[in-house]
């Protein structure tokens, strides 16, 4: 039985904000508790709201109104947790947030009635060592990408595998992704589409100095290790496209599966390749 439904917005989209105003009425109307984001909250004179980081002790299930990044910002409040998110699309392409606005509320009703199907997507953990210390911890859901400034040369890259030398990429960085990110980055560097409930790691060079150097998956339960090789600067570490770290030269970036998943609601009304037809426009001319 869900009591608490919380309730994450992208801030600085006020269509968002109002939304966010009519779906805590209708919730209530149902006599579900909600709980708001901090920054929201009095932008709607709600009582109710935690800070982002908090929110998943108060809650049974969270919805995020907004696009892809949201939702990715979300995810990272949530870690560690198995609370499900419906992701509701309010901006462009979004693959994370398939719901639709005119789903929200039929969706709705059926979780309410107890017709829910949630999927598990995994999660990467990445760690930074830097002469054999670690410097930086990070989560994320959907890639770990190394890749240099527009002003730098090409990078050198050694890639292992479970200790294991596999090769060194020279080019403009490399993409280690989960399945669910596979739609992401590395889909534009060439990387193939990995059907988002498997448990895979895929890694992606981008625009590799040798054509040899092709897209790679291998198993979950494998550990990837990237060295930086290159002794110049501008080498920088990005985490889901939204947070990240300047690499020094020699730096290890140590990436294996995450302990934690996410859990995210199913659509009643279209399955995956529905979402990718729709997003890609497959079959038309």
């Amino acid at each position: 039985m869900l009591n608490r439904i919380g309730i994450i917005v992208k801030p600085n989209k006020p269509d968002a904000i109002t939304l966010a105003g009519e779906l805590v009425g209708w919730l209530s109307q149902r006599n579900i508790q909600v709980y708001l984001d901090e920054t929201i909250a009095p932008m709607i004179n709600h009582p109710f709201s935690c800070p982002r980081s908090e929110i998943s002790r108060w809650i049974d299930l969270l919805i995020v109104l907004g696009g892809d990044g949201t939702l990715l910002s979300a995810v990272r409040a949530m870690a560690g947790e198995n609370v499900p998110i419906l992701g509701v699309n309010l901006g462009g392409l979004g693959f994370l947030t398939e719901i639709t606005l005119e789903e929200l509320y039929p969706v709705l009703g059926q979780i309410l009635a107890g017709k829910m199907e949630t999927e598990k997507r995994m999660k990467l953990s990445a760690n930074v060592l830097r002469r054999g210390e670690r410097v930086g911890e990070y989560s994320v859901l959907n890639d770990v990408v190394i890749n240099k400034s527009v002003l730098a040369r090409i990078i050198n890259l050694r890639n292992s595998i479970n200790g294991a030398y596999v090769t060194t990429y020279r080019g403009d960085g490399v993409i280690i992704s989960t399945p669910t990110g596979s739609t992401a980055y590395s889909l534009a560097a060439g990387g193939p589409i990995v059907f988002p409930s498997m448990d895979s790691i895929l890694i992606t060079p981008i625009c590799p100095h040798t054509l040899t150097n092709r897209p790679l998956l291998i198993s979950d339960q494998d550990t990837v290790e990237i060295t930086l090789e290159s002794e110049e600067g501008d080498v920088r570490l990005t985490l889901d496209g939204q947070i990240g770290c300047d690499l020094h030269p020699f730096d290890q970036v140590v990436v294996t599966k995450a302990k934690d998943y996410v859990f995210f609601i199913k659509s009643p009304f279209k399955d995956y390749f529905q979402v990718l037809r729709t997003k890609f426009k497959w079959g038309e001319r």
